[in-house]
């Protein structure tokens, strides 16, 4: 049995071509979402919702983006941009919904979704799955992110890809702790 340090110790992320089906049931789904959803969150705002694509949904979002990429004329591809969400057999969006608040920061708000995203990775390996956690273009284009159905005063916090890993994760540099740990010293 893997520890929780262990797995903490080790945890990876699983590209979305790697990710097979099938997603998780509703039931299932939702059990994740609610582990997702336990993080810091001063004053129990909830600054974040989720908006999940699967199924036939994940095509659509796909048009709704090669639609927007077309319209903008970036030279995206379009038949990629159709495929996006088709890469993994669930796809969940975080959106942030920070709000001016008098006494908690928008900053704090905005970190309580980036732990969302954090910890729906770990809910996702917690029931087997494996999963990464991307934003690409569209979840900064408000035409995009709107198509998506994201409101006007929210953002993308991330893009959580979840199926069942159809390789093992491999290691990847992480960072030199000699390099970034500092330490305060009393003068």
């Amino acid at each position: 049995m893997v520890t929780m340090r262990d797995y903490l110790a080790t945890r990876r992320s699983v590209q979305p071509a790697f990710l097979a089906g099938p997603g998780p049931g509703d039931d299932t789904l939702r059990a994740m979402l609610t582990i997702a959803a336990r993080v810091p969150d001063h004053g129990k705002l909830a600054p974040w919702r989720f908006i999940v694509f699967e199924g036939d949904a994940r095509r659509a979002a796909g048009e709704a983006i090669a639609k927007v990429a077309e319209t903008a004329g970036n030279g995206a591809d379009l038949e990629f941009e159709r495929n996006r969400f088709l890469r993994a057999p669930t796809v969940v969006a975080v959106v942030s919904a920070a709000k001016p608040h008098p006494k908690i920061p928008e900053w704090e708000q905005v970190l309580s979704a980036g732990a969302v995203c954090l910890n729906l990775l770990h809910a996702a390996s917690a029931f087997g799955y494996a999963g990464q956690w991307i934003t690409e273009w569209f979840a900064y284009d408000k035409d995009a992110a709107a198509a998506l159905g994201v409101g006007p005063d929210e953002r993308i916090a991330g893009f959580i890809h979840i199926g069942v890993p159809e390789i093992a994760p491999t290691d990847r540099d992480r960072p030199d702790m000699d390099k970034i740990v500092t330490r305060f010293a009393a003068e």
